[in-house]
């Protein structure tokens, strides 16, 4: 005797599928042609098994009950589809690289969760005669299945379709049929399925049964071609049937406008060419998504495909899609839902998608995984470029090979990375062992989605290095669809792959790598790490996409940010990696989406939708240039407006007529005022918007806009005039020095140990602490990250240094105005390095101006994150005007998306909740702004002679710094008030590279003066 007692399926190479039916396209088989053209698969011969199911959980499959022996009516009720760990059962788990479990290929342990699913069933009397199949779209990890007490059979592949033919299971005098499902948490396939996601298993996806009669389409596909001159196409379909063979199988074709364009015959299994040859021949785009309809009958049965007519290819070294290379502004995207993980409801992936098309994104990676079949029909109708992806990826490995690489200390990370993948091959990508189960994961992908006109590339996988079994699975791909492009970035040198990948290079790097390169095109399959307050530096990417011809865009990481809603008491808050006590965890590393957890709009996607947008407009003289980045539709659908932004505000939008503006052109014009000087600062803004409703968007959506100064003749003032008509008397008390008018209506206190400086103007205080030099920003997830700088800032205390009074002078001034001069070093405690600098205030009843000048000593660092001044105010200053970049949060590599003008927000507006708490809400290029209360008279105006930066916040530095979550933090009796000089990049560094050189900031002589000023309401 031995346990156990054989090999398990889920541990067991040879058993990738027991007892399923050959993959196959995803269709629905109706009764009609009517039914069939309605494209509602409630209306075909399909029964949904989704639900409410019983369910029993256990730590181990050998611990799970008999279907037998227990009557599982009297098991705990649970939502199918459904991750189990999200309704009460296990715990999520999140990590990025690490295997959860011992790694032992192919075997994962005896202690595997395991989910017992039963349901009973009846079938439709009119089914009685046909074959029965139960389809599952997608169960995590592998499972086995049973009916009426019988094993039906065995399948793994998380993400991909499963098929069962139940027929002889069933016993047509039942009418309350049972089944039974057991999922098991891990299998040997979960060494190739190590996504960077949470770890979630169930029935995710739907679970139905279709009835087919015994003579019927049982596969199809239908693959567009264009001649060369892209006016006539023929569609190839061939048609698989089981039964009677020399029954032939009628194909129609309608028009988007509902036309009859073809009527044929064909034998099954045979190719039938549809020849598309008229004047109405529409192309189908991520533009122009045109879509036919594809209606093939057979024995009284009809199926039906939306169908675009496209062609990908290769033309010179540039991949084209109806004739024209095309720059992919995409974006990678994860099965995700705040509150269901990878069960995602049909009106959340429609909402991603228009949100998509909404940000001006036209294509997106299916990272890294195939997606349920409905998201692939909705990117069809409504235009985005797919890359499908196969549900592969084993970096997990990466763990055990990093620290063979020899000589690490003499290499670059990224050769590092390199080295560590080759050495991670052997495993399972160069490993004949997994062959068949690689082979599997590509069939599975292209014949379930080959009909779709948004996919133009397939994809291999992700991170799972490189050998042979990803050149076998290149090449199986290539012969059954030769239509379309295959990618892995991970055969770095393309020997199997028809476009060079690579994730995360800088723009100078793709520069270079496209000159050495000429053969084919690049693309970058992950850039832009949008974790936390980032991406920074995305216009240079988008610059160097639009201006290098091999260089064809490629996909920000990520979409959405993963947090999962978790409840702890009354607070409900978006919860990571380790939240749910998960080990081994990766913390937030999977909050880096350009979409919070709920999925919507972030800073990101908003800086993204700006600098990918289809029009653009610079001066040229006198005139206008305005360029289209479109490839296929001019913009004639796009209205424009214009209008003036200045200090007063914005002036009346008015229309203005557009030329005709082709795609892929640009037009010189007259500008809709003379570009003229003007008194003071003044921006034309031109707004492009929808002319008509799209099915992403309603008539009047701003697509574009772009903004113009007009010539100046003025200079920004610093500040409102020093001069009082109350002069100061000076006091020194003690280590404080109050200064005062005569009528006591101003009041300054200064500490002579401190350097803080207490203002009080008529009446209300203006200043409780501060102004202080501040060298140190709350740092945020890309400055923590592996190539940012907050392992700097951290090693050398940055975060710890504190001003330091060294000496302090004054004197009246003839005006009556007071000049005080201190002398002060900010250092952290431990080390020796310092910022030595002079600030030189003159004060005035009603204003103060502060000139700081200073440098660095000692072994200080490369980078500091911000300079500037910092200070706390009363916490009714709860309002800020200003007239700069706006209205939300803009940072010196991450500002495209605010536009100059006249704003005004409240303190709740002013603040950006990431969730996990991190340096927020700055507002950038920025000529004054006012501080206002609801409780004062007076407010507090701040003026630099340069553009600056502001923000308010409810919360310090310090106390940001220390919060893992928004709900961590509490209001305290005042809020603070940066006001910096200049700030450092946000960069990619969580993941990507940090801040290019050009927005860094770095350590070195500075000098910056700040005007302060009283307002009255109303100014």
């Amino acid at each position: 005797m031995s346990f156990p007692s054989s090999q398990p399926d889920w541990s067991n190479l040879k058993v990738l599928h027991r007892n399923t039916l050959p993959p196959r396209a995803h269709f629905f088989s109706y009764t009609s042609e009517d039914k069939a053209l309605s494209f509602d698969r409630e209306q075909s011969e399909y029964l949904c098994l989704n639900g409410v199911w019983k369910f029993h959980h256990d730590a181990s499959p050998y611990e799970a009950p008999s279907f037998d022996d227990e009557d599982p009516r009297m098991w705990s009720n649970i939502q199918v589809p459904g991750m189990w760990q999200l309704q009460g059962y296990g715990r999520p788990l999140y990590s990025n690289v690490n295997y959860p479990f011992p790694v032992n290929t192919p075997h994962v342990p005896c202690l595997n969760e395991t989910g017992s699913y039963w349901r009973h069933f009846d079938i439709p009397n009119q089914w009685r005669e046909q074959q029965i199949r139960l389809r599952f779209e997608g169960v995590d990890s592998a499972f086995h299945v049973w009916v009426n007490g019988q094993e039906v059979g065995y399948s793994q592949g998380s993400r991909n379709a499963s098929e069962f033919d139940i027929t002889s299971f069933l016993d047509p005098s039942r009418t309350d049929n049972t089944l039974a499902v057991r999922v098991y948490m891990f299998c040997d396939g979960s060494y190739i399925e190590r996504q960077d996601q949470w770890l979630l298993s169930g029935i995710f996806r739907d679970v139905y049964l279709v009835a087919f009669p015994w003579a019927a389409i049982t596969d199809f596909s239908a693959i567009p071609q264009l001649d060369n001159t892209l006016s006539k196409a023929t569609l190839r379909t061939r048609v698989t049937v089981q039964g009677e063979d020399e029954v032939p199988v009628t194909i129609k074709l309608f028009h988007p406008d509902g036309a009859l364009l073809h009527h044929g015959h064909s034998t099954p299994s045979n190719s039938h060419e549809l020849a598309v040859e008229d004047d109405r021949l529409k192309l189908w785009s991520a533009e122009d998504p045109v879509l036919y309809t594809l209606l093939i009958s057979y024995h009284g049965r009809s199926i039906s495909q939306r169908v675009g007519f496209r062609c990908i290819d290769q033309r010179g070294s540039n991949f084209c899609v109806n004739g024209k290379p095309i720059i992919l502004y995409g974006v990678n995207r994860h099965d995700h839902h705040h509150f269901f993980g990878r069960a995602v409801p049909y009106d959340a992936m429609r909402a991603d998608i228009v949100l998509m098309k909404r940000s001006n994104i036209n294509a997106v990676r299916c990272s890294h995984q195939p997606n349920d079949p409905r998201f692939y029909d909705l990117c069809d109708e409504l235009g985005l470029y797919v890359m499908a992806e196969a549900d592969l990826e084993a970096h997990g490995f990466l763990t055990i090979e990093k620290p063979k690489v020899p000589d690490q200390h003499k290499l670059p990370r990224f050769e590092i990375m390199i080295k560590a993948f080759a050495l991670s091959s052997k495993w399972v990508s160069d490993n004949p062992d997994w062959r068949e189960a690689y082979l599997d994961r590509a069939i599975q992908l292209v014949e379930r989605f080959k009909n779709h006109a948004s996919i133009i590339m397939w994809s291999l996988g992700n991170e799972a290095s490189y050998g042979q079994n990803l050149a076998d699975m290149y090449h199986w791909v290539k012969e059954a669809d030769p239509s379309r492009l295959v990618h892995y970035e991970g055969d770095r040198e393309a020997e199997t792959a028809d476009l060079y990948s690579v994730m995360y290079t800088p723009p100078s790097e793709l520069k270079k790598l496209v000159s050495k390169r000429k053969d084919r095109p690049l693309i970058q399959c992950e850039f832009g790490h949008a974790m936390g307050n980032g991406p920074g530096g995305l216009k240079d990417y988008i610059d160097v996409f639009r201006s290098e011809k091999l260089l064809q865009g490629g996909f920000i990481w990520e979409w959405s940010n993963h947090g999962l809603v978790k409840k702890e008491g009354n607070q409900e808050y978006y919860a990571y990696g380790g939240d749910f006590g998960d080990w081994p965890n990766d913390r937030d590393f999977v909050l880096d989406g350009l979409v919070w957890s709920d999925h919507t709009e972030n800073p990101g996607l908003t800086e993204y939708k700006k600098v990918i947008e289809p029009v653009t407009v610079c001066q040229v003289g006198k005139k206008l240039r305005i360029e289209s980045h479109h490839d296929f539709s001019s913009l004639n659908y796009l209205s424009a407006t214009w209008y003036l932004a200045s200090e007063s505000g914005n002036t009346d939008p008015i229309e203005w007529c557009l030329p005709q503006i082709d795609p892929g052109s640009s037009v010189l014009v007259e500008p809709p005022i003379p570009l003229d000087p003007v008194a003071g600062e003044t921006w034309l803004t031109i707004s492009f918007r929808l002319r008509s409703d799209k099915g992403w968007a309603l008539k009047g959506h701003e697509v574009a806009f772009s903004q113009v100064q007009l010539p100046s003749d003025r200079d920004m003032p610093l500040g409102r005039p020093l001069a009082s008509a109350q002069s100061l008397t000076v006091k020194k008390t003690g280590t404080r020095l109050f200064m005062s008018t005569p009528s006591f209506g101003y009041f300054f206190s200064f500490d002579l140990i401190r350097g803080d400086l207490r203002w009080t103007a008529a009446g209300s205080e203006m200043f409780v602490k501060g102004p202080e030099l501040g060298l140190y920003r709350t740092l945020t997830q890309n400055d923590k990250g592996s190539r940012g700088d907050g392992g700097e800032w951290k090693r050398l205390l940055v975060g710890a240094a504190k001003m330091h009074v060294q000496h302090v002078s004054w004197n009246i001034a003839e005006n009556g105005s007071i000049i005080l001069e201190a002398s002060v070093r900010v250092a952290p405690p431990v080390l020796e390095w310092a910022c030595n600098a002079t600030l030189a205030y003159t004060i005035t009843a009603t204003s103060v101006q502060i000139d700081t000048r200073g440098s660095f000593s000692g072994e200080h660092p490369k980078m500091i994150p911000r300079l500037g001044l910092s200070l706390s105010l009363p916490k009714h200053f709860n309002r800020a005007v200003w007239f700069g970049r706006g209205p939300g949060e803009s940072y010196r590599d991450k500002k495209e998306a605010a536009r100059f003008g006249l704003w005004s927000a409240d303190l709740k507006e002013l603040q950006t909740m990431y969730e996990w708490p991190q340096e927020h809400g700055n507002r950038s290029d920025v000529r004054w702004v006012r501080l206002l209360s609801d409780q004062s008279a007076v407010g507090l105006e701040a003026r630099m002679p340069s553009p600056f930066n502001f923000s308010l916040r409810k919360h310090s530095i310090d106390e940001l710094d220390g919060a893992q979550h928004p709900h961590e933090l509490s209001e305290g009796a005042e809020n603070f008030l940066n006001l910096d000089y200049t700030q450092h990049g946000v960069g990619t560094g969580s993941c990507g590279p940090p801040p290019f050189e050009q927005y860094c900031l770095k350590a070195g002589d500075f000098e910056f003066s700040t005007g302060f000023s009283v307002v009255e309401k109303g100014q």
